[in-house]
């Protein structure tokens, strides 16, 4: 039995807690691949990577290349002498670095594959109304998400369940699956499976603007879901409008009431503690959100502050 030495690449939080596990259970890393710098915030001062502060602490061995193709970091990788390779939400890698150890490169992804490919697989599974999501560890291969699954394991989500939460289950589940993957690596025997793709295959969109917008008009369900799948970043968002001003709103936490009505959709009804949007079948109750330049709030907090015309409207 050859000893594993690894070589992680991840870059969020995500990655920290099953860079942490391998760590915790004796396996070797020497190496850590993550994102340069970034500028951030007002200052734009430069912004370590959650993995790049992980390995400061921890002295492990750090590359940050902005080529993944560049000669010069190929070398250093080689150098390495790494014999496995773990990617953890990281970015995409050429050829010439996911062959290049003797055992491969596997990645943990946050779905059940060959579903929720691509770059927000937790976020889409809540969004899409899934009851059940998971992790699979899979050999990397030439296209996003595809190659050879090794393992998986799945887990239930919460009709309640916000991004946030199921982020952190997914992160200890892939933790407890990267190390099962890494001792039927390490014992030879490993056997994978080709993923097919069916006709409903879903996949995990990138998130932006667009579709992190609210639309009032589609059924309160579906919004409510919205919402908590993109709670609490980068957070579901709307204009609210009221007396000739107009508000850009990010909402984090909602309740989804059925009720019969005859208000038009997007209407503002608010009471001193309360307030929901009217939708199609009911009311979105909003219990938390952030208007622009100010910190997260309750409602009730908002509503301390602002009184909303019979006029108001969600839009």
């Amino acid at each position: 039995m050859e000893k594993l030495r690894i070589v992680f690449m991840g870059t969020p939080e995500f990655a920290v807690g099953i860079l942490d596990t391998i760590l915790k259970n004796n396996y070797e890393i020497v190496g850590v691949i993550t994102a340069a710098d970034k500028p951030a915030g007002r200052g734009q001062k430069l912004k370590y990577s959650a993995v790049k502060d992980y390995a400061l602490e921890n002295n492990l061995r750090l590359l940050q290349p902005t080529n993944l193709k560049d000669e010069t970091f190929l070398a250093e990788l080689k150098s390495l002498n790494a014999n496995l390779q773990i990617v953890v939400a990281f970015r995409m890698l050429p050829k010439a670095v996911w062959e290049m150890p003797e055992f491969g490169t596997f990645n943990l992804h946050a779905s059940l594959l060959p579903n929720y490919r691509g770059a927000a697989p937790i976020n889409w599974a809540i969004i899409n109304g899934e009851t059940k999501t998971g992790v699979t560890t899979f050999f990397i291969d030439d296209k996003i998400d595809t190659g050879a699954m090794i393992l998986n394991a799945e887990t239930e989500i919460d009709n309640n369940e916000n991004a946030g939460k199921l982020h952190d289950r997914l992160m200890e589940l892939g933790s407890k699956t990267v190390v099962e993957t890494l001792a039927v690596i390490e014992k030879g025997n490993v056997q994978t499976t080709i993923q097919t793709d069916g006709l409903d295959i879903k996949t995990a969109y990138k998130l932006n603007k667009e579709n992190c917008k609210i639309d009032w008009n589609k059924p309160a369900l579906e919004i409510y879901n919205l919402i908590r799948g993109l709670s609490p970043y980068p957070a579901a968002w709307c204009f609210f409008e009221d007396k000739d001003q107009q508000w850009n709103v990010k909402i984090y936490e909602s309740e989804w009431v059925v009720e019969a009505h005859l208000e038009p959709v997007g209407k503002i009804k608010s009471t001193k503690k309360e307030l929901f949007v009217a939708v199609t079948g009911g009311f979105i109750k909003i219990l938390s959100l952030q208007l622009p330049g100010k910190t997260k709030m309750t409602a009730q907090q908002l509503l301390n502050g602002i009184g909303f015309s019979d006029d108001a409207k969600a839009c």
